[in-house]
């Protein structure tokens, strides 16, 4: 009988987050949508990054290696982006896109498999 009363507990917990999880009203705090798509995703030997919008001059883009390191910082940005990855090792990276202040925009990462 205890068996049987946590099972429907738990269930109904359970129905309870689903629910919330798809009924939470968009907060400041949640994800609207990306301004910057990278693929191939995992990349090999070179990763683009395209612009979906608001595209701006002014941006510049920062790829760091897992441990924090950064790498590379571009400067002239363009509405598309090909990166070379000769010079990367395999493993995860992480982009950031700033503002001309120097703010996160948006971060991201991607892999590498080489």
């Amino acid at each position: 009988m205890l068996k049987k009363i946590i099972y429907i507990l738990i269930l109904f917990v359970g129905i309870s987050f689903t629910s919330f999880a798809q009924t939470k009203s968009p907060t400041q705090a949640d994800p609207i949508a990306k301004l910057i798509k990278p693929y191939p995703i995992p990349a090999t030997t070179a990763i683009n990054f395209d612009f979906l919008y608001g595209y701006d001059k002014s941006f510049s883009l920062q790829i760091y290696n897992f441990m924090g390191k950064k790498l590379i910082e571009i400067n002239k940005i363009f509405p598309h982006i090909n990166l070379s990855l000769e010079d990367f090792y395999r493993g995860i990276y992480v982009y950031q896109l700033r503002d001309k202040e120097g703010k996160i925009i948006e971060s991201g990462k991607f892999q590498i498999v080489k």
